[in-house]
Formats: structure tokens, sequence, C-alpha cells
């Protein structure tokens, strides 16, 4: 039986996260989400639920509202590298759910690595 590309996704992201949280227990999690017109990204902290900074192209300061490439990935990246800053958080771990780490999820992780956030 042929697996639905949105099952794969699931199973993909779940793989990743479970990964992740034995690895980097009481780290902040830098979390990314990408649509077909949008990206976003936020900090959490797991321990409390509570979601500490965040940045997306919804936002009208950032100037690429409603775009999804490589240049609106990277600024959203800075942004949340900033933001992270202002929140006292140095470091996290990132979070890339089902997505692969290419094109748009890696141009903001790179954007974040040079705003100073250890990823």
């Amino acid at each position: 039986m042929a697996n639905s590309k949105r099952t794969l996704f699931l199973k993909r992201r779940q793989r990743v996260r479970n990964k992740l949280r034995k690895v980097n227990a009481g780290k902040m999690r830098l979390s990314v989400h990408r649509s077909n017109k949008n990206i976003s990204a936020q900090l959490i902290d797991d321990v409390n639920g509570v979601t500490l900074a965040a940045a997306s192209t919804y936002e009208k300061d950032l100037g690429v509202v409603g775009k999804n490439n490589v240049e609106a990935a990277a600024k959203v990246g800075a942004a949340i590298a900033e933001r992270a800053k202002k929140a006292g958080i140095e470091e996290a771990y990132f979070d890339r759910g089902g997505f692969l780490f290419h094109g748009k999820v890696k141009a903001l992780a790179e954007a974040a690595r040079e705003g100073g956030l250890k990823i």
C-alpha cells in the first residue's frame, strides 16, 4: 500500500521531533513551519509550554508579506535571532518538523545562526 505525501510528512515530523527531544532536553526549540505562501518560526519552551518569540512573513514590518522564497526566509531567520536575543535566549535546537533541510528552511537556519543564535 502506497503512503500519501501527507502521511510520509507526518511520520517524518514525529521521527525528527522525537530524536531531537531526546538529545536536547532542557533547551528551547526553534520550530519552523512552511506553507506554499508563507514561512514562520517560533522559539518554544517545551517545559512550560510557552512560545517565547516568533517571526513570520505575515508581519508587515519585515516587508515580505505573502512571500515564500529564500530571501523572505532569511529575513524571518534574522528577525527570530534578534527577538531571541531580546528574550535572553542564546541557544536553541532547530526543529525542522517534516520539512527537508534544504532551500527556504536552510536559509532560515543560516540567517538565525548569523544573527547570533546558536543552533
